[in-house]
C-alpha cells in the first residue's frame, strides 16, 4: 500500500527527533553522570544504601531474619550472614535513566509522560528490591545457584519488564488522540 509523501516526511522527522534526542540525552548522561555525578558518588552510594536497606526490611516483612550489616550500609545479612552486596552496577540508575531517556525521546503526549516516567522508574525500583530480596533468599538456601540467578534470571526479569513498559509506551500510550495524530492520508481537492 503506498503512503503519500507527507506521511514519508512526518516518519522521517520522527525519526530525525528520536535520534537527535537520544544522542542529546547520550551527551547530557556522559557529561552530567561520567564526569560528575559518578566521580562524586554520594548519588550512587545513597541509592545503594536504599536498595538494602528496603530489601531488609521487605525481608523482614515476610518473616527472614534480615538486616543491612551496622559496618556496612550496603550489606545484606540473612541471619547474621553475609548475603548480597548491592554494588554500584546493581542499584538501577542506569536503569532509570535508559528507562526515562526512551519515553523522553519517544514521541507522546507530555502530560502522560508526566506521569509514566516517574511511574515506570518506581516499578524499576520496586523490582530492584524484589530482585535483591530474591537474591538474599537464594543465597541462604540454594547457594550454588546465585551466579547464575545473578547474572541471568534476575536480569531477564528486570529487562524484561522494561521492554515490557517500552512497549507499553509505544503502543498505547504514546499515541496522540485523533485530532493530534500524523498527517492525514486525505487531502482537500484531490
Amino acid at each position: 500500500m503506498p503512503t503519500s509523501p507527507a506521511i514519508r516526511d512526518y516518519g522521517s522527522r520522527q525519526l530525525l527527533r528520536f535520534l537527535l534526542l537520544t544522542g542529546g540525552m547520550y551527551l547530557l548522561w556522559f557529561f552530567g553522570y561520567e564526569q560528575w555525578l559518578a566521580l562524586d558518588g554520594r548519588l550512587d552510594l545513597a541509592l545503594c544504601a536504599n536498595i538494602a536497606q528496603t530489601s531488609a526490611r521487605l525481608l523482614q516483612t515476610a518473616g527472614f531474619d534480615a538486616v543491612v550489616a551496622p559496618n556496612n550500609a550496603y550489606l545484606l545479612l540473612m541471619s547474621g550472614h553475609p548475603s548480597v552486596i548491592v554494588g554500584i552496577p546493581c542499584n538501577g540508575l542506569v536503569l532509570y535513566a535508559l528507562f526515562g531517556g526512551f519515553v523522553l525521546a519517544f514521541p507522546g503526549p507530555w502530560r502522560r509522560k508526566l506521569w509514566f516516567i516517574p511511574a515506570g522508574m518506581v516499578l524499576i525500583w520496586v523490582l530492584n528490591i524484589l530482585r535483591v530480596a530474591a537474591l538474599a533468599i537464594n543465597h541462604s538456601y540454594a547457594y550454588q545457584s546465585v551466579y547464575f540467578n545473578h547474572h541471568y534470571t534476575y536480569t531477564f526479569v528486570v529487562y524484561g519488564c522494561i521492554f515490557g513498559l517500552w512497549m507499553l509506551w509505544a503502543k498505547r500510550l504514546a499515541v496522540y488522540d485523533r485530532q493530534h495524530s500524523a498527517p492525514s492520508t486525505t487531502f482537500a481537492g484531490a
